[in-house]
């Protein structure tokens, strides 16, 4: 018998890799270890800071920070999570903020600079809505995931050990949140919080009917090591990604799956707006443009040194 290499992968419990978790598909060559066990910041502190995992889910942000630092890890086009990002800015209802633009000179809390959303949110909010993020006070609540050296004429100050900025939005501290969950205010109802953008799922269609982009939150690292001594594993996983992608799609065919009475009309719905496969894998052009677009944002953030060119990033593979 043929020894496998033997890897762990920590990522989310998606659908997605259900076949991958379950071991009904296998990557050639490769024994998997699946983690899911863990929130995505823990999996992402972990894997940056102590390299814990072979292989892992990694915010998209902090992966092209950590290249441009030059850590030792390379990607592949497997990009598990995306997300649109238009109805993730909240606002106190008392501070008079009525469109994005009131935004400038205020006061707004992320829980860190760097989180992909974060970036997402800023890059939109300067590039479709002339909102210059060096023009708003940005007050962050955790530690970056990774280190780095904010612009001079960046204004970003942490805020007090202990304290929570979605409390300070509640308080009126802060004139408003950008998080890359629902904020609890928000789903409890308080009438002291309300979104940016009511309308955000309008906005957001439109967003992807202009741009074609369905924002990458998260890509897959693999430990530069790794890579460096079995070359083949790059390409081997990704397939076996997308085998386990493809049955999970196939699965959700059925909608007798999902406690959801509008299940299959929605999933029909979708699929007219984004196509038969949102979460494509590959650095194909819809990938590329929008990996480039989250790089320019993060070049221009001060995240990244440099903008740096797709094959630095993502190690070579078959899929286009």
């Amino acid at each position: 018998m043929i020894n496998k290499l033997r890897l762990t992968l920590a990522c989310g419990d998606y659908e997605i890799i259900r076949a991958l978790k379950e071991g009904t598909v296998k990557p050639d060559g490769i024994e998997l270890t699946v983690l899911t066990e863990m929130t995505s910041d823990v999996r992402h502190w972990r894997m940056l800071r102590n390299r814990e995992f072979d292989v892992a889910e990694l915010s998209m942000s902090n992966y092209l920070t950590a290249k441009s630092a030059g850590l030792p890890f390379t990607a592949i086009p497997v990009f598990l999570h995306r997300r649109f990002r238009h109805s993730f800015i909240f606002l106190n209802t008392r501070k008079d903020i009525a469109k994005p633009t009131d935004l400038i000179g205020r006061k707004v809390g992320l829980r860190n600079f760097s989180a992909t959303t974060n970036l997402w949110v800023r890059g939109i909010l300067e590039h479709e809505y002339q909102v210059p993020h060096r023009k708003i006070l940005w007050l962050t609540q955790d530690e970056e995931e990774v280190e780095f050296t904010p612009p001079g004429d960046l204004s970003l100050v942490r805020v007090p050990a202990g304290q929570r900025v979605e409390k300070m939005l509640l308080e009126g501290e802060l004139d408003a949140v950008i998080h890359p969950e629902t904020v609890q205010a928000f789903l409890d109802k308080d009438e002291r919080v309300t979104r940016l953008f009511n309308n955000y799922r309008e906005l957001e269609v439109n967003y992807y009917k202009r741009t074609g982009i369905f924002p990458i939150m998260h890509t897959t690292a693999i430990k530069q090591e790794i890579v460096d001594k079995y070359p083949w594993v790059p390409i081997n996983l990704l397939l076996a990604f997308e085998q386990s992608k493809q049955i999970a799609y196939k699965r959700m065919q059925n909608p007798r799956i999902v406690p959801l009475a509008w299940f299959l009309h929605t999933l029909e719905e979708q699929e007219e707006l984004l196509g038969p496969d949102p979460w494509i894998y590959g650095m194909g052009e819809q990938n590329r443009k929008n990996v480039e677009t989250l790089m320019q944002y993060s070049f221009e953030q001060g995240l990244m040194d440099r903008v740096m060119p797709i094959a630095d990033l993502f190690a070579p593979t078959e899929l286009k």
